[in-house]
């Protein structure tokens, strides 16, 4: 299994931030078919292969995540994809 560990710094307020989240996690879900949930401030997911959280930190957001098998032989292409929609989101 492969980790993803990536934190994304944004000059969001928290409120701004958690939206931008929501529309990142609705795009990360059309693309992967994942489920997420809100606790507090971090946003649980998971899908057919991955588990995982976006976390909001003060100016930033970590994204933390365990892929399955078949997931981790395209790893550099989903932190790719997660890196893309965190900057088009967040900036």
């Amino acid at each position: 299994m492969s980790q993803i560990d990536i934190r994304h710094e944004h000059g969001k307020t928290p409120e701004q931030a958690r939206v931008a989240i929501e529309e990142a996690a609705a795009k990360l879900s059309e693309r992967f078919g994942m489920r997420s949930q809100w606790q507090g401030d971090t946003l649980q997911f998971n899908g057919s292969g991955v588990d995982g959280a976006i976390q909001l930190v003060p100016g930033a957001v970590r994204v933390t995540a365990t892929l399955g098998f078949l997931l981790s032989a395209m790893k550099g292409m989903v932190e790719a994809e997660i890196r893309r929609v965190l900057a088009d989101k967040l900036g």
